[in-house]
């Protein structure tokens, strides 16, 4: 079953049990993928799963952003909200990997590049964020990245 043949079915699913969050954020989602087809010029046939990913990447990050202003702003109520439809689309992607993983993950592509220092952080971080999409923090691989090249 793809992702979006699966996000179709949790809709019903969702839209028949009268979840509102989950069904509000699956609209939202399922639009975002529509926009897409759109651009692509490809609105007979659907997202491959791929492009499925980038957009609910993008979604999942524009959530926890939302997550951020709103909790620096003391609105806990919006913050809650953007949590909840956070940890439906956390359902869709991959599973993190932990910092264990990561740091052996950023050793191995780092080694390659150590007599490089600083100028090599882009294709490290391209390369790691390529191969391991929707399993790593961005945010975090560019720190990590950074300190292990500043270290060398």
């Amino acid at each position: 079953m793809t992702l979006s043949e699966k996000i179709e079915k949790d809709y019903i699913v969702a839209y028949k049990a009268k979840d509102k969050v989950r069904l509000g954020t699956l609209r939202i989602l399922k639009t975002a993928a529509k926009n897409r087809q759109v651009e692509l010029m490809q609105s007979l046939e659907p997202l491959c799963d791929d492009e499925y990913m980038n957009i609910l990447l993008r979604q999942a990050k524009q959530r926890q952003e939302s997550i951020d202003l709103y909790s620096e702003a003391n609105r806990s109520d919006l913050a809650d909200q953007e949590q909840a439809e956070l940890e439906i689309l956390r359902e869709y992607l991959p599973q993190l990997l932990d910092e264990e993983q990561l740091a052996a993950i950023i050793e191995k592509a780092c080694a390659p590049h150590i007599g490089e220092g600083m100028k090599a952080m882009g294709k490290v971080i391209q390369s790691i964020m390529g191969e391991y999409k929707g399993q790593v923090d961005g945010k975090a691989v560019s720190d990590a990245v950074k300190s292990r090249l500043q270290n060398s």
